[in-house]
Order: structure tokens, then sequence, then C-alpha cells
């Protein structure tokens, strides 16, 4: 009987493929042939199941992190109303269920996800990056991209994409600005992408040609900081002109729009003097006790205790009386609430900006230490160059020091804030924060160690409420977005002129000071 006949397809077998094969099948017969011993052990691995014990592992060390070292852990539970144990529990159970290390590292993730806050992290190692040929070596180094300056940090914004918006004419200032009519009322708007000198490449490479830094040279940590303490009072020093200008051209209500805006540093605390005609109190803050902590009072207090050894016997009683106040701080640091009570998790920590709440632009000129103490007396400022209605525009990708700024201006009813509920970053890290490291993956886990307390004692990390809410999201259009706003702004004028105090245009100062960081 003639059967079918069946096409034999000959499939090529490549060399790994056949070692493979051949060491399986000396694994099998339990005698292995010479020469293939590395790819039975391939095989044998690729046959063990995936071992979960050191991930579990890394998760019992992050619990142990989040209950010891995790500053808004209040917040989580009892506000976010999200069970700690039980989270740990459940990303326990699910990774007793990975089978391979991408599924593992997605349970981490999921810590990061469940947690909402903008300063929970999680840094994957990466692999060490390909060596450079001789020729890509001898390439010139941009000191300003190893720093990461980035203009993306410095995004366009919202305030622009307004019916009828009327940029000012160009004039080099790094910051946009413009004007529209809302209502029969002309608005300055300014936009502040990031709270950092990062976010303006082109301002770092001024600094590079001023400080005749060689391009073809690492820009080590002396470096940066003579890039930094160049950038920042000419950014100062432009939001105050930006401020002026758009006086000049008549607008009597400000917008400041920091939508989108990621965060930065305490410059924000400097921007929001500039533009408030109140004088501003910043909010408190609080710690997480431990040695982070403890190392940054212990610091403080020698550094003021060295100033007050030269000071004129003024500022010699008042700097030894910050330096024990200090002191007593760093006591609170150090010791841990098991061996106390009562006692708050989370010690008082002064305020965000230092042990000081409050002080006028200049009080601390002179003063080498004044920063120490007030941290926006590091930038050359000045009160209230703007002190009429004031508007600050946010939304849900507004993050971290731009929800200070927000946050200490809406406080003492400096400003109204409108637009979208922020992000929800907080206090975040300090002098680099306090990151733990994961045994088994070498991963970086970083939580936050610091709190700031809104006027009311909520947590800032709950994100910025709105005074004038507009149902806005950052992955709008920006067209569509600014008909949102538009159509709300004449409700926010009207609150804006109610809090701000009688408008008196401020004379410019006759010349700047510079009280750049020393």
């Amino acid at each position: 009987m003639q059967g079918k006949t069946e096409k034999i397809v000959h499939h090529p077998v490549s060399r790994s493929d056949w070692k493979l094969y051949v060491a399986a099948l000396a694994v099998f017969v339990g005698v292995l042939a010479p020469g293939h011993s590395a790819a039975a052990q391939e095989v044998s691995a690729a046959s063990q199941p995936f071992n979960v014990a050191p991930w579990l592992a890394d998760l019992e060390q992050a619990r142990q992190a989040f209950l010891t070292k995790y500053a808004n852990l209040e917040w989580l539970e009892n506000e976010h109303e999200t069970d700690l144990h039980a989270l740990f529990n459940d990303l326990a159970e699910r990774m007793r269920h990975a089978s391979n290390e991408g599924e593992a590292r997605a349970i981490f993730d999921r810590l990061v996800q469940k947690t909402a806050d903008g300063h929970v992290e999680i840094e994957w190692p990466e692999p060490p990056p390909p060596v450079a040929s001789s020729a890509a070596q001898a390439q010139p180094v941009d000191p300003c991209r190893s720093l990461g300056f980035d203009a993306r940090q410095n995004g366009p914004g919202t305030a622009s994409a307004f019916p009828g918006y009327s940029p000012l004419p160009e004039s080099g200032n790094p910051f946009e600005a413009g004007t529209a009519s809302v209502a029969g009322t002309k608005i300055g708007i300014i936009r502040i992408g990031v709270f950092q000198p990062q976010g303006f490449p082109e301002l770092c490479r001024a600094a590079v040609a001023a400080l005749h830094i060689a391009p073809d040279q690492p820009c080590d940590d002396r470096c940066r900081n003579h890039i930094i303490d160049w950038t920042y009072p000419r950014l100062t020093a432009a939001i105050e002109d930006r401020a002026r200008e758009l006086r000049r051209v008549g607008a009597t209500v400000l917008l400041v729009d920091i939508t989108g805006n990621g965060g930065g540093s305490e410059w924000a605390e400097a921007v929001a003097r500039i533009v408030s005609g109140k004088r501003l109190v910043s909010e408190r803050r609080g710690m997480v006790r431990g040695e982070h902590w403890a190392a940054q009072w212990r610091d403080l207090e020698q550094q003021l205790r060295g100033f007050a050894a030269t000071a004129s016997p003024q500022d010699k009683e008042q700097l030894l009386a910050w330096a024990a106040e200090a002191d007593a701080k760093l006591r609170d640091a150090e010791t841990p609430c098991e061996t106390r009570a009562p006692c708050q998790r989370i010690a008082d920590a002064g305020f965000s900006t230092g042990l000081v709440a409050s002080a006028p632009s200049g009080g601390f000129a002179g003063k080498e230490w004044g920063y120490l103490i007030f941290s926006p007396a590091l930038f050359p400022y000045h009160d209230g160059v703007w002190s009429g209605p004031l508007i600050v525009l946010v939304d849900d990708s507004t993050w971290s020091a731009a929800e200070e700024f927000a946050a200490v201006l809406q406080d003492n009813q400096a400003a109204v804030v409108m637009g979208a509920r922020t992000g929800g970053a907080g206090c975040g890290h300090t002098n680099g924060g306090d990151p733990v490291l994961l045994t088994n993956s070498h991963a970086t886990l970083q939580l936050p160690d610091c709190v700031r307390f809104r006027k009311h004692g909520s947590n800032e990390v709950r994100g910025i409420l709105p005074d004038v809410l507009v149902p806005i999201r950052d992955s709008d259009g920006a067209h569509f977005r600014a008909l949102l706003i538009a159509q709300h702004l004449p409700q926010a004028i009207e609150q804006a002129r109610r809090l701000a105090p009688m408008f008196v245009a401020h004379a410019a100062p006759a010349r700047r000071r510079h009280l750049g960081r020393r």
C-alpha cells in the first residue's frame, strides 16, 4: 500500500544548541563528555526553580526600613489607610510564587506604587557602561551634562496656552513670561518649570565660560559648587526682573505657573518671598530619629560654635543660643522612642527654612553663617518684589519643593492656589537622604527622612489642595488644560484680590546684594 509521503524538513542545529543537547544527554546517563561541563551546568541551572529566599530577605529588609526610617509612616497608615503589615504580607506571598527576577522586581515596584509617596523610590543596579573607544574617550567632556543639567526638567507649562497670551519681548531671561487679559484684568504670568539650576543648561554653559572651567576635564564637587554658586544669583535676579517687567506693562495680578514642576531645592522658599506681599512664616519640619539626622545637628552645632568664637558679642550670644537648640535636637535624634515615654516617632526639626521660620530679606547680610539657620539667606533675593494679588497654578505633576512653594504661600494666605491637587511628595530627603542598600538584589530603597507640617498640622505629602479646583490632568493637552483653567480664573482673581494687602509699588533696590553660598 502506498502511503502518504511526508516532507522532511531538516532544521540546522546551532553549535550552542548541539552543546546543550550533548551535555544534557551526558547528565542523563551520568557520564560527562570532556569539554562539555560548562554547558551541562547551564542546563542544570536552567532546570532549577527560581530561588525566592534571597528576595524574601530583601523584602523583610525593606519592611524593617519602613518601620524605622520612613518619615511618612503615620500618614501612610492613618490618612492613606494602608496597613503596612498586611501590605508586606501580601508582597511576601506574591514573592513566593515569583518564577524569575523580573517578577521579583515587579513586586518591589508594586511596593513603591502602593505607598503613593513621591519620595519613595527603588533604584535597580545598572550594568556597567561599555568601555568607550579611544576615539570616544578623546571627545571633550560636557561638564553641564555630567552634572545633570537638562532642559527637559524645565517644561513649557500650561499658562502660555491661555487664549490671548502675549509673551514679553525676548530679553535673554531664562524664565518665560507674558500677559493675558481675563474679564478685564491684565494678569502677568511667570513660568517656573523647576526650582533648581539643573533645568537651565544654557545658564550652566555661561557659568563654564565665565569661570574658565576646562571643558575637557571632569567636573568634581568643587567645580560643581562653583557652577551652582554662579547660577543661583542669576536665576534669582531673573525672577525679580520678570516681576518688575510685568508690573511695568500693567499687570495687576500675578500668576506663577508651576504645573509639571518636579521640585528642586530650598531656593523655592526665596522665590516665594520674592512674589509675596506678606512676610512669610515657613512650615514646621519633623525628622526621623536616628544617626542620619543626628549627624546633621552635630555638624550644625559645631559650625555655629565655631562662628561664635570670632563673632561680635551680640552675634555670639545668638549663635550660642542656636547652637544649644541644635544640641537639644541632636539629643532628640539620638534618642529612640523605645527608651522613653511619651515620645513622638517624628521629632521636631525646626522649620523648612532651618532654625528660623521668618526673617526679612537681607536680615543676615554680611553674616557668613546666615544660611545655616535660615536657608533663604543663601540667595540674593528681595521681599515683595511683587506685592499685589497672587495666584499659583498647580497640577498633579507638581511635586516636592514646588509643593513647598505653594504650601508656604497658601498657609500664609499670601496667594490663591488653583488647579488640581498636587502629586504628594512632601519633604523628601535631606543631605542625600538615608538610602537602604538591599543585600541580595543590590537595589537602593530611598525613603523620605523628614516631614513638612502644614499650618493646621497635616503632612504636606497628602498634596496641596487648591483653593480653586480645576478638573485638569497632566496628561491633558496644553490648550484643553488652559481652556479649563481660563474658565475658573475670574474666581481665582477675585479671591486673590481679597487676600492681597493694599497694592503698593515697591521701588527697585539701588543694587542687588550677593549672599552666595559661603
